[in-house]
């Protein structure tokens, strides 16, 4: 099995590279989607959150208001901490058992934002980021998810920078161009994970 962590700050075109390489066929585990999981109504993990921030981050549906604790915990590290310290623990108990269910000889791309943050590069045998210029990440977020920019500008500033995240890549994908030239590259990075010694 090659283990493969996939990261990029907000707005660098991650989701697309880890959509591609799941068409390609690597077994994806996206931390996003487990974070989101294990904070569902009536787990443990949304009960443990309620009990930290409070019944105010709670949707009339009973699920958790992702914009309003994001307001809370983006540009406040200490409540950050506390977020993360909750779901953190979670999300890598549920990332082992789908790593131990993917097939021996699988491309396991693990799609994790905080890859850099978390200094967690050693725990894979190739880190991917997906790189772009912080203009362009602001561009998308506001254009493209309806962010203010001061909101998408707090998200950015509380991730690693873009040459911390550069600093643990074993390959760099551009994502300032166009869709194609992104595939491309997605291509050719596949192209090298499928055709390395399996370690």
């Amino acid at each position: 099995m090659l283990k493969v962590g996939l990261t990029g700050g907000i707005g660098s075109g991650k989701s697309e590279v880890s959509a591609q390489l799941r068409e390609l066929g690597a077994v994806v585990i996206d931390a996003d989607r487990i974070a989101r999981d294990v904070v569902e109504p009536g787990t443990p993990g949304l009960a443990a959150v309620v009990a930290e921030f409070g019944a105010d981050v709670l949707l009339p549906s009973g699920g958790l208001d992702r914009p309003k604790l994001g307001r809370i915990v983006f540009g406040d590290p200490e409540r950050l901490a506390a977020l993360n310290a909750i779901v953190h623990p979670l999300v890598g108990e549920r990332t082992k058992q789908l790593m131990d269910a993917a097939p021996a000889d699988a491309v396991v791309v693990y799609d994790v934002p905080l890859l850099a943050e978390n200094r967690l590069e050693s725990q894979y045998d190739e880190v991917v980021v997906v790189d772009a210029p912080e203009e362009v990440q602001l561009d998308r977020l506001v254009a493209r998810r309806g962010m203010t920019e001061e909101d998408a500008r707090a998200r950015m500033a509380s991730q690693a920078s873009r040459e911390t995240r550069r600093a643990v890549a074993t390959h760099i994908i551009d994502n300032s161009g166009t869709l194609d030239a992104l595939r491309a590259q997605t291509d050719a990075l596949w192209d090298a994970l499928t055709r390395r010694p399996a370690p």
